[in-house]
């Protein structure tokens, strides 16, 4: 195989990862206004994958520039390097898809793009400073801003609605969770698409002499500052088309196994975890969308009481969500040994 033929075939792989990163994650955005009853699970995951690719004419690529060269350094990037990550991070969702735990896409990514990396160079590969802090900060603080954010917003719709009908409450915000789940699925779109889009300009801009004089002028990448508009595109389409399929075995635990959530709970959890997420992406910082959006349903169920929240339930996916990265890492690392020794 060529090292031409070898970087398309990574490209392909890289919407691959989207396309996945989209089945996995969709329970994200559709489980909370799934098990609601608001929607079908069918027109909710058209409703999610619509929102999911809408976010392509509204917002900017700060955290596609923190992937692609805020992390590894671009002269230990490599086809092979950039091939184990995709395929490290492609076989942790699949392995927690099946069993059903919601862990992130984004931090199986950064660990498969981390592990392949250390392997060819070692720690040093990797780019000390904001880009790192920012991410490993966020594993922790996103589910705590979610949490907070799911919280405070469910004291203050129940200390205004306090005198109204409960049918009412429940008719009116039954029309508003349609905008939480919107505004949720825009802000996954938003912020997980763009991880693969750095992927794929850091391996373009790597690999920028083997394409100088391919006749398709749009894969020569010459600066990592600008994500070409083909990249975006593609990046949020195969997000959107992987929440078509749907991740049905993770929409259970998400909505109903770790509080149970009414439409006005349901409300809240998504625009507190749409607010978070939103944050980041504007800065740059690529948070876990399954992170966030668990702990605003916490938040929401710990509005009521804190037995709401079935908290063995959480503990086991804050299990999955610290052993994400060391995992996908070593999966890369075990991909990257046998393509070293035989890829151009």
């Amino acid at each position: 195989m060529s090292t031409t033929a070898f970087i398309l075939l990574i490209v392909v792989v890289a919407f691959i990862f989207d396309f996945s990163n989209g089945f996995h994650d969709s329970a994200n955005s559709i489980a909370t206004v799934v098990s609601t009853r608001v929607l079908s699970p069918t027109v909710a995951v058209i409703w999610a994958a619509v929102f999911n690719f809408i976010g392509l004419f509204l917002f900017g690529t700060a955290v596609a520039k923190t992937f692609g060269s805020g992390l590894v350094r671009l002269d230990v990037v490599s086809p092979p390097v950039v091939f184990a990550a995709l395929l490290g991070a492609i076989a942790w969702n699949l392995i927690t898809w099946y069993y059903g735990i919601p862990s992130s896409s984004s931090h199986a990514l950064t660990g498969g793009y981390a592990g392949a990396a250390i392997t060819k160079a070692g720690v040093g590969a990797l780019v000390p400073g904001a880009g790192w802090v920012k991410l490993l900060a966020f594993i922790v603080l996103s589910p705590v801003i979610g949490f907070v954010f799911g919280l405070l917003l469910m004291v203050a719709v129940g200390w205004t609605f306090r005198r109204a009908h409960p049918i009412k409450i429940d008719k009116g915000f039954r029309g508003l969770q349609l905008v939480s789940a919107a505004a949720f699925s825009l802000s996954h779109g938003t912020n997980d698409s763009q991880k693969t889009m750095g992927i794929i300009v850091g391996l373009l801009f790597s690999a920028q002499a083997s394409l100088a004089t391919f006749p398709w002028r749009f894969l020569h990448v010459t600066s990592v500052d600008t994500i070409p508009l083909w990249v975006e595109a593609w990046a949020y389409g195969a997000i959107a088309l992987g929440t078509l399929a749907g991740g049905w075995r993770i929409v259970r635990t998400m909505g109903q196994r770790i509080t149970r959530l009414k439409p006005y709970g349901g409300f809240c959890a998504e625009t507190g975890g749409a607010a978070a997420i939103f944050i980041a992406s504007h800065f740059g910082i690529p948070v876990s969308t399954t992170h966030t959006i668990t702990g605003a349903i916490s938040g929401v169920g710990a509005a009521h009481r804190m037995t709401a929240v079935r908290w063995g339930m959480a503990r086991r996916i804050v299990w999955a969500w610290i052993i994400t990265i060391p995992a996908a890492a070593i999966m890369a690392a075990l991909f990257y040994l046998p393509l070293r020794a035989w890829t151009p």
